[in-house]
């Protein structure tokens, strides 16, 4: 991060990748983080459809779903 120029300093960068929760979209239901973010969007009229039909139309925890089963064995 510091070779590429993002951060100055490398003991800021190193604090910051430490302190990251990698493990924690393990415990995110995936489907409420996009109707939260939906809901926040249609709010402020950045979209127009509503979270239920972005979720209906737009999503396909097929693969997220594998995946998570896949990393608890």
């Amino acid at each position: 991060m510091v070779e590429k120029g993002y951060t100055p300093r490398y003991e800021h960068a190193l604090a910051t990748l430490k302190e990251l929760p990698y493990g924690k979209w393990r415990e995110y239901d995936a489907e409420d983080s996009v109707r939260f973010y939906a809901l926040r969007l249609h709010d402020v009229s950045m979209i127009k459809s509503s979270p239920q039909k972005i979720i209906a139309q737009a999503t396909d925890w097929r693969f997220l779903n594998a995946l998570k089963k896949e990393l608890k064995g």
